[in-house]
C-alpha cells in the first residue's frame, strides 16, 4: 500500500482523526513529542492502528528505536505513529548526531535489493542537494554469489588502501565514498564483524579533499570513523595521494560509479549496502 493509499485509508476510518505529515524536520518532530500525550505499548498500537487503518496489515511496531516515535512496518512499506497512535509520519528520520538516515537504513534492512545500484544518486539526496551522482547498473547477487559479476584488483598496488578491522578475519575490499550515508550504515556493520576490510576511497559525490586528509592523517583508520561519524579531521602534512587517483581510474575503468562497492577475496562483487546476516552469509562462500 502506498502512502497514498494509507491517507485515504485514515478518510474511510469509522472514527475522525487528525494526521501529520513529516519531511524529516526536526522543528516537526520536536512539535510532534511535545503533542503527544498518550502513550501505550506496543500492542495497543496495534490495536489503534488496526481501528484506524483496517485495510493496513501491521507486521512489525517499534517503539523504542527512535525516541518519541514508534516504526510501524506494514509490507514493503514504512512509516511511523506517535506513542499515542494519534498522528501518522510519513517521510524520514534522519539522525543529526551520527548523520545516518534511519529510515533508508531500515528500509534496506527490510529488503537489502530495493536500492541497489541507486545509491550514490539517493546519497546526493540525502546528503548534499548540490552533489549529484549517476546510478551503478543493478548487480543480481545470491548469497552463494554463483552466476554474479566479478572484478579482478590486480591492477591495484598496496596505494590508496585503509586498512582496518580484524587482520585475521576474512578480506573484503569496499570502494567508498566519506559522504555516502550507506558506506557509513555498511562501515558500522562491518565493525561488528570479524573481517579485514581495505577501504578504497574514490570521490562520488565530491569528497576527494576529505578522503586526502583521512589517507594522509597519522592514523587512518582513526580518521577514517571520524570523518563517517561527522567528526572534524585536521588537515595532516601533504602525501603522496596518487594511490587516490589509482582508485577513481580503476573505478571509472570498471563502471563503478555508485557507491559502496562490495569486493570479495575471490573477485565476486555486490554493490550498495547489505545487512549483516547477508554478508556474513556471502563472505562465506568464496570460491577457493
Amino acid at each position: 500500500m502506498s502512502a497514498t493509499d494509507l491517507l485515504r485509508a485514515m478518510g474511510r476510518a469509522a472514527r475522525p482523526f487528525r494526521f501529520m505529515l513529516a519531511a524529516g524536520s526536526a522543528v516537526g518532530l520536536a512539535s510532534l513529542a511535545l503533542a503527544a500525550d498518550v502513550h501505550m505499548p506496543e500492542d495497543a498500537v496495534r490495536t489503534a492502528l488496526r481501528a484506524r487503518l483496517p485495510r493496513t496489515p501491521v507486521d512489525a511496531v517499534d517503539c523504542v528505536k527512535v525516541q518519541g516515535l514508534c516504526e510501524i512496518v506494514a509490507g514493503a512499506n514504512l512509516f511511523y505513529v506517535d506513542p499515542g497512535a494519534r498522528f501518522l509520519i510519513i517521510g524520514r528520520v534522519y539522525d543529526m548526531q551520527t548523520r545516518q538516515d534511519l529510515t533508508a537504513a531500515r528500509l534496506l534492512e527490510l529488503n537489502p535489493d530495493m536500492l541497489v545500484g541507486a545509491a550514490a544518486s539517493a546519497n546526493a539526496a540525502v546528503t548534499s542537494a548540490h552533489a549529484q551522482a549517476a546510478p551503478g547498473a543493478p548487480v543480481q547477487e545470491a548469497a552463494s554469489g554463483q552466476g554474479a559479476r566479478r572484478l579482478s584488483l590486480d591492477g591495484l598496488g598496496k596505494e590508496g588502501a585503509i586498512l582496518w578491522g580484524d587482520r585475521t578475519g576474512p578480506r573484503v575490499t569496499v570502494f567508498t565514498d566519506f559522504r555516502c550515508s550507506y558506506c557509513r550504515a555498511l562501515t558500522n556493520v562491518l565493525r561488528d564483524m570479524n573481517v579485514q576490510v581495505i577501504e578504497r576511497p574514490i570521490s562520488v559525490l565530491g569528497s576527494r579533499a576529505l578522503a586526502e586528509r583521512v589517507y594522509c592523517a597519522k592514523n587512518p583508520e582513526r580518521a577514517l570513523h571520524a570523518a563517517y561519524g561527522g567528526e572534524p579531521v585536521e588537515a595532516p602534512r601533504s602525501c603522496d595521494t596518487s594511490g587516490l587517483d589509482a582508485n577513481e581510474a580503476f573505478a571509472r575503468e570498471h563502471g563503478l560509479n555508485g557507491t559502496p562497492v562490495i569486493v570479495r577475496s575471490d573477485g565476486a562483487v555486490l554493490e550498495g549496502y547489505r545487512p549483516r546476516a547477508f554478508l556474513e552469509q556471502w563472505l562465506k562462500d568464496v570460491r577457493s
